[in-house]
């Protein structure tokens, strides 16, 4: 089955589909460095760094190369939402969203899946929620939504995102996978990146080596899957104020945890925010420093991050430090996304 995945990043959401046994034809983003991470990961796959606004549906569908797209997946911005106001969908700064739409009523996939922040489902009492199921239904989908929580999916994560899956002419609505774990076996932080060098200071290189270790979890044992190097990751240097402030904070501790004259220093409710080694992670952000590794002290690397995320090791991340990321954190966990993905198979 064809996919085309729009606002498709470094391709999260693609790797997810692709591990499910789907052909991603095309990835679609305006950031130029995440489509090369997107080109380099899926090597079948191709990958436009454009403007969805400006490049046009039938371009789209003669870049994706197929004569017939199964599904068109991704997770369209949504700014315009909190500043437009709730009766405007059509206002300007959703022309985003309205692409995508766009692009759905042009193609007529069998199914579309939009990945979202758990806010758009109450945002002005439901009101934009339910404009999303009203647009679609218009063109023939059945829509249903469900926020999932990645680690209920084997991601080391606590994430909550919301998903919208409509099926072309159907009268079911898709119902979504069921957990398969609880807070009683999530994967733990330490469970998936305890086996990655610690490094200090600046410390590592791109590439490095596995050290040995004959214990490792089933989770590091998934991600090395196939991998023979690890590849971003690099600690970042702190100065050693930054360093002993992390140093003060207890495993699963934030601001909260520091003497006064610190805490006020980021205070708010993730600041100075330590990784438990027996829970999963909060949510993965895209590289704000506020977060920190259970044991050592500094910002978790890209590829630990990564890892939190569920991308394989042979996953690799372009661009500078910053770049990448901004790329883990805005991507869907692909173990998540195959268990969507896996499902939906069931209705096509």
């Amino acid at each position: 089955m064809n996919v085309i995945d729009v606002f498709c990043g470094c391709g999260g959401l693609s790797a997810g589909f692709l591990q499910a046994g789907y052909k991603v034809s095309l990835g679609i983003d305006s950031d130029e460095v995440a489509t090369k991470t997107f080109k380099m990961n899926h090597h079948y796959s191709d990958a436009i760094a454009a403007d969805i606004n400006v490049i046009s549906p039938n371009e789209i569908i003669s870049r994706a190369g197929t004569a017939k797209i199964d599904v068109v997946i991704g997770g369209p911005p949504c700014q315009g939402f909190s500043l437009s106001g709730p009766r405007n969908f059509d206002d300007p700064r959703n022309k985003l969203y309205l692409s995508f739409i766009r692009l759905v009523e042009k193609v007529k996939p069998k199914a579309f899946l939009i990945e979202n922040v758990p806010g758009i489902v109450s945002l002005y009492d439901g009101q934009i929620r339910e404009q999303i199921i009203q647009r679609f239904s218009e063109l023939g989908y059945s829509v249903n939504y469900a926020r999932l929580t990645a680690a209920d999916y084997g991601v080391p994560q606590i994430r909550n995102r919301v998903f919208f899956v409509g099926l072309l002419d159907s009268r079911e609505k898709f119902n979504f996978p069921k957990p398969v774990l609880d807070k009683k076996n999530y994967i733990t932080t330490e469970e998936a990146i305890g086996d990655l060098p610690g490094l200090k200071g600046n410390a590592g290189s791109d590439p490095s080596d596995y050290p040995n270790n004959n214990s490792l979890t089933g989770y590091q044992k998934l991600c090395r899957r196939n991998s023979s190097r690890i590849y971003n990751h690099i600690a970042t240097k702190h100065e050693k104020m930054t360093q002993h402030i992390i140093s003060l904070v207890p495993e699963g501790g934030n601001y909260k945890n520091l003497p006064e004259k610190y805490a006020k220093s980021r205070n708010f409710h993730i600041a100075w925010t330590r990784f438990h080694s027996k829970k999963p992670a909060p949510t993965i952000d895209t590289g704000h420093r506020h977060h920190f590794h259970y044991l050592h002290n500094r910002v978790p690397t890209v590829r630990e991050c990564a890892r939190l995320q569920s991308f394989p090791d042979t996953f690799i991340f372009y661009g500078n430090k910053s770049q990448q990321y901004r790329q883990v954190g805005n991507a869907v966990p692909p173990l998540l996304a195959k268990t969507v993905a896996e499902k939906l198979k069931e209705y096509l």
